[in-house]
């Protein structure tokens, strides 16, 4: 009987589990950290830390040495992968590295190419022991490959962007983005511990309380892009006031994991929260987000849109001050005019500026007023011109004028989201049919993007 190691044997049982799915493989999959450490624990079996050195050795130097010995330009998949690696500022070890290279292989199919590149390579070869080493046994390697090509056939729908943890662990946390529609503060109350920046509370009436999409225990990794990780004191507020103004789009880590348990590599840096805030209240897992990304997992062509509205008379035809198109309901309104009203567009300024607006006297507009799933158009029904078009989170608050008869409403729009250096409001005033139309559409506008602040 050929010998065996233990190590391919539990891979093999790994992969199995891994296919009996069927499907493509998530980072929710439960097989797949298990899978990543075998595959880890073959490249680091045997391999020989230097003799005159005092920097530890991994299998992320080799791979990152092997490009400056490509002879024949055959090594541009792995080049590209290994310069996306070294840029990213979320890993600070060799050990993230290597790791984050291994599950960009994985996405991309291409880890048995970059084995066997090692594996043609005498001067990184030579690192690994003869003796203990896998890549260097002949009756293991071969394998080794053939295990590698199944995991290359299978598909891996990973996210790249959630890596700030694979320094310390292969298990990764729950990663939600938060989009913030402009406004004058988040009102976050945020602690730095390790690099890391945690919400510690949320201010009373604030925006963020008002979402209840963050809670505190959890991790602020990134803001529009811009890394958090090992971030110095100070740095996210600094980049939120540069952003002013400007939608905010907030990747976080939760403090729980998928089975609502604490995420594990979390547990001592909470337990030192806690000691330094012992009023720290722990905030739960939003439960519908949870149903929804169920539901996304299960579905993935699932598209969520604004709740539709009640239909104005018992048969369910459009009123006189609707119409159909494309089986929507559109609502024949008059566009009153918009102004600009400054650097603020919360909720606040609708009753100052509506009669800004409203004193101006200019001739309204019969104009449709289409709300889609992600974005509402208002066109000029005579002319069919489009006046203006606004996606949701570029909406800040929406409500309506108590005078003269509850039809009159409006909402603030920022001006130039991509200039928050300069950004403005500007507030756009219409009128609807009735009563029941003006408070439709105030809902649908409000429920077509969750964050946008509104009131009746």
């Amino acid at each position: 009987m050929p010998p065996r190691d233990p190590l391919l044997g539990t891979l093999k049982v790994c992969l199995l589990n891994l296919q009996s799915d069927g499907e493509a493989v998530t980072d929710s999959n439960p097989h797949l950290s298990s899978c990543c450490e075998l595959v880890e624990l073959v490249l680091r079996k045997g391999l020989q830390q230097p003799l005159l050195s005092l920097a530890h050795r991994d299998y992320w130097q080799c791979f990152e040495q092997l490009p400056q010995h490509d002879t024949c330009g055959r090594l541009c998949a792995l080049s590209l992968a290994v310069e996306q690696t070294r840029v990213c500022r979320k890993l600070l070890s060799t050990q993230g590295r290597g790791r984050y290279l291994l599950r960009l292989a994985l996405s991309r199919r291409t880890l048995p190419q970059f084995i066997t590149h090692l594996l043609h390579t005498p001067a990184m070869l030579q690192w690994y022991s003869p003796t203990l080493s896998i890549l260097r046994n002949e009756e293991f390697v071969e394998p080794f490959l053939s295990l590698l090509l199944v995991l290359s056939h299978m598909e891996f729908k990973l996210d790249m962007e959630n890596c700030s943890f694979l320094d310390e662990s292969w298990l990764l946390p729950v990663c939600e983005v938060y989009e913030v529609v402009p406004c004058r503060e988040v009102g976050m109350v945020l602690r730095y511990l390790s690099g890391r920046v945690f919400v510690l509370d949320l201010l009373p009436g604030s925006q963020a309380q008002v979402d209840k999409f963050i809670c505190p225990g959890d991790i602020i990794d990134e803001i529009n892009g811009t890394s958090l990780r090992n971030s110095k004191n100070g740095q996210a507020g600094v980049l939120l006031s540069r952003l002013k103004g400007c939608p905010l789009y907030i990747r976080v880590l939760r403090w729980r994991a998928v089975d609502g348990a604490v995420y594990r590599p979390l547990l001592k840096l909470l337990r030192a929260l806690r000691t330094e805030n012992p009023t720290l209240q722990l905030g739960p897992a939003p439960p519908l987000l949870k149903l929804l990304r169920a539901l996304r997992t299960e579905n993935p062509t699932l598209q969520l849109g604004p709740a539709p509205p009640q239909q104005s008379a018992s048969s369910g035809q459009p009123s006189s001050s609707q119409c159909l198109k494309e089986g929507r309901i559109v609502y024949i309104v008059q566009f009153l005019g918009k102004a600009n009203i400054g650097m603020f567009g919360g909720k606040e300024v609708l009753q100052q500026a509506i009669p800004q607006v409203l004193q101006k006297n200019l001739p309204s507009k019969e104009v449709l007023l289409d709300m889609k799933e992600t974005h509402l158009t208002c066109t000029e029904r005579s002319s069919k011109a489009e006046l203006f078009q606004h996606h949701y989170p570029e909406i800040s608050c929406v409500g309506r004028y108590s005078q003269p008869d509850y039809t009159i409403f409006a909402f603030c729009v920022v001006g130039s989201p991509e200039t928050p250096q300069s950004t403005s409001f500007c507030c756009v005033v219409l009128r609807a049919g009735s009563i029941k139309e003006c408070e439709e559409i105030i809902f649908r506008i409000a429920t077509g993007f969750k964050h946008t602040e509104w009131f009746v």
